[in-house]
């Protein structure tokens, strides 16, 4: 299901001005902490066994967002991470690709290079990533920048300081001219769930980024002691159902930071099954960010096909 501008939904009249978005974001249900907590703990435990777990480890390969998001990134270690990408295991050939990887602008070029040909997305941070601080002419610039130079998906930060000082509009808006700015690129927005506070604030952003044209609603930039966690996620699969059933658009989401084992992959996708639907159990709706959980899940992935625990040592060191 295709993604739709703002404008053109049932609940554009929401975004119609501060005083209308404000009364819509103040109008939508307070959060059961206990209960959404509660939900998200008692899915967890969900047992996935013999070819579900195969298809489970799988699907989570094909939804990885592959990302080296430091100061200390090369040329050559965006190389080997657009071929980790595209063969993540060498002595299998049957090992799913992952999603995309996620560079910096200044990486784009030379990630796009290292997957060419393939189906492997690159994605790039953008906008003053991870702490957002900067004028909106800074932040566009690294956009256009990142599209430039062949980005195929954007992943941009709120203006947290905006959002918790109640400028709801100015966060929003922000959005819209980073959309615009992205032309064909997909665009995740980043809430940095870790400094919203509450999870009311952690809903509310949701909607904001839903409203002004995300394709994505992601927790986290993975550079704050709390990232994506099963109840924070959950509640933003719940947006996303929800805004879909309200006007017919699909929006993804993309937990990152913090996910690091198979078993915490299998528990998110357990999420996802149980409340956004299957329709989202597709990388083109749900990802992964992340930068060591593919090494366990090939690892589980050859325990599963060989009957023994490889080690760290049978897979590439990121």
């Amino acid at each position: 299901m295709p993604t739709a501008p703002a404008k053109e939904h049932a609940l554009a009249d929401a975004t119609a001005s501060e005083s209308t978005l404000r009364r819509f974001l103040q109008g939508l249900p307070g959060v059961d902490a206990v209960g959404l907590e509660a939900r998200a703990a008692a899915l967890g435990t969900r047992s996935i066994k013999t070819t579900a777990k195969a298809y489970a480890i799988d699907l989570a390969i094909s939804m990885i967002d592959l990302t080296t998001l430091e100061g200390a990134d090369t040329p050559g270690k965006v190389r080997a991470l657009g071929a980790k990408a595209v063969n993540p295991d060498p002595t299998d050939r049957t090992t799913p690709r992952t999603a995309a990887v996620c560079v910096y602008p200044d990486m784009v070029e030379t990630a796009k290079a290292a997957v060419a040909g393939t189906d492997v997305k690159v994605a790039s941070v953008a906008t003053a990533f991870p702490a957002g601080r900067a004028a909106l002419e800074v932040k566009l610039g690294d956009v256009r920048e990142a599209v430039a130079a062949g980005a195929d998906e954007i992943d941009m930060v709120i203006d947290r300081g905006a959002f918790l000082a109640g400028h709801y509009m100015k966060v929003y808006e922000e959005i819209r001219a980073v959309k615009e700015a992205s032309g064909s690129a997909r665009l995740k927005v980043i809430f940095e769930t870790g400094e919203l506070s509450t999870y009311d604030n952690i809903r509310r952003a949701s909607w904001i980024g839903m409203l002004a044209g995300a394709d994505f609603i992601k927790t986290s930039t993975g550079k704050v002691g709390v990232n994506a966690t099963p109840a924070n996620t959950l509640l933003m699969l719940e947006a996303v159902r929800d805004f879909r059933a309200a006007t017919g658009v699909q929006i993804g989401v993309k937990p990152a930071g913090g996910i690091r084992t198979s078993k915490d992959a299998v528990k998110f996708l357990v999420l996802v099954n149980e409340t956004a639907g299957a329709d989202w159990l597709d990388n083109h709706w749900f990802r992964f960010g992340a930068s060591s959980l593919l090494n366990d899940l090939l690892m589980q992935r050859q325990k599963l096909a060989t009957g023994r625990y490889s080690g760290p040592d049978y897979v590439t060191v990121d």
